[in-house]
């Protein structure tokens, strides 16, 4: 088996067909699947296997031959080599060496030629896109208690990766596909493809712009300056549509493009953000508990990213650990046209995805 330069920089093969870090540290072992039994265990990549699709690659569910279930994530060949190998050994890295019940459990990968693939635990019951945020019939049934957990369980996730190991680390795509639900309803963040790594002593990278519409931080979007206010802006975005049950965004044909950020701005300045809560709850939420969500929402999507929570205050937020009552909120800052999306040869908008 022949691993590209970075992969190997990054990564050991053991003899037993394992991948550990290159220090030996006490991260998690990989194992190295080979491309025929990866193929054998989705029956081909057959279409009805396929769970998932992403800005770089589809996602199939499989069986291995000892019965367990896996996602297997096969990266988009028509990707140029060098892009879907950073993103490859991106996710690998982001997961080497992290554990946490809110973050998705990576069990191995396979190179074999320019195929990439990454094999995941399976999670029963998929994104929480399927559910939140606009649509979906399946939204009756989440109750404001599970809506409570999904939503802690997103920002510990965060919270951990930005602030309890080192290096720290960036998510850069934080939005309804990428939290997963397991078969208890736990959250857990997936897709480290577009992950950077930050040291203590970095207050930013200077990076390609990459993410989805709707979630970007307009300061990220409009220098490539990325930060773990980055992060916090996506997931205030988040926390909005879990609350509201609405899109992040939609077109109406009378009032063109709407925005989620916009709406809760407008009824939090109209000292009404309660109407703005899921109507299908039919009034089952605390008031009060519903109105610290949605401001916290607005607090990490502020425009001036420094005013903006780290994640481990927004729990407390959350919480009710610390009174939000008197903090007022300053308006939010929104990407809401691609033009105004730093474009060069350094920025690329390439990494862009809209759902």
């Amino acid at each position: 088996m022949k691993f590209l330069i970075p992969f190997k920089k990054c990564f050991c093969v053991t003899s037993e067909n394992m991948i550990t870090s290159p220090d030996g540290g006490s991260g998690n072992l990989f194992r190295v699947f080979t491309f025929n039994e990866l193929k054998t265990a989705t029956k081909g990549f057959r279409a009805s296997n396929k769970i998932g699709e992403g800005g770089f690659g589809s996602v199939y569910q499989g069986q291995l031959k000892d019965g367990s279930i896996v996602a297997v994530k096969v990266l988009s060949v028509e990707l140029e080599s060098l892009r879907a190998e950073r993103e490859f050994v991106s996710e690998l890295a982001a997961l080497s060496d992290i554990k946490h019940e809110n973050l998705v459990r990576l069990l191995g990968c396979c190179v074999d030629g320019n195929k990439r693939l990454l094999v995941y635990e399976y999670l029963e019951n998929n994104s929480i896109v399927h559910s939140f945020p606009g649509g979906g019939q399946n939204r009756v049934d989440f109750s404001w208690e599970l809506r409570r957990k999904i939503s802690l369980g997103v920002a510990r996730a965060l919270s951990y990766l930005h602030e309890e190991i080192n290096p720290h680390i960036v998510h850069r795509d934080i939005k309804a596909g990428n939290i997963l639900l397991d078969q208890n309803f736990t959250p857990k963040v997936s897709d480290f493809g577009l992950a950077r790594l930050f040291r203590d002593d970095m207050s930013h990278i200077s990076t390609r712009v990459a993410g989805t519409l709707g979630y970007l931080a307009p300061e990220y979007a409009v220098s490539g300056h990325l930060t773990r206010k980055s992060d916090v802006y996506s997931f205030g975005v988040l926390l909005l549509a879990i609350v509201t049950g609405r899109r992040v965004a939609h077109f109406d044909l009378e009032l063109g493009e709407q925005f989620l950020v916009d709406k809760a701005w407008e009824m939090y300045k109209a000292n009404n953000l309660v109407k703005l809560v899921d109507p299908v709850l039919n009034g089952k939420f605390p008031d009060e508990e519903a109105i610290i969500y949605l401001k916290v929402g607005l607090l990490c999507v502020q425009e001036t990213a420094k005013l903006r929570p780290k994640m481990s205050k927004a729990i407390q937020m959350l919480m009710n650990e610390i009174d939000i009552e008197d903090i007022k909120v300053s308006n939010p800052g929104i990407v809401s046209d691609l033009m105004d999306v730093k474009i060069g040869h350094q920025h690329s908008s390439h990494g862009f995805s809209t759902g």
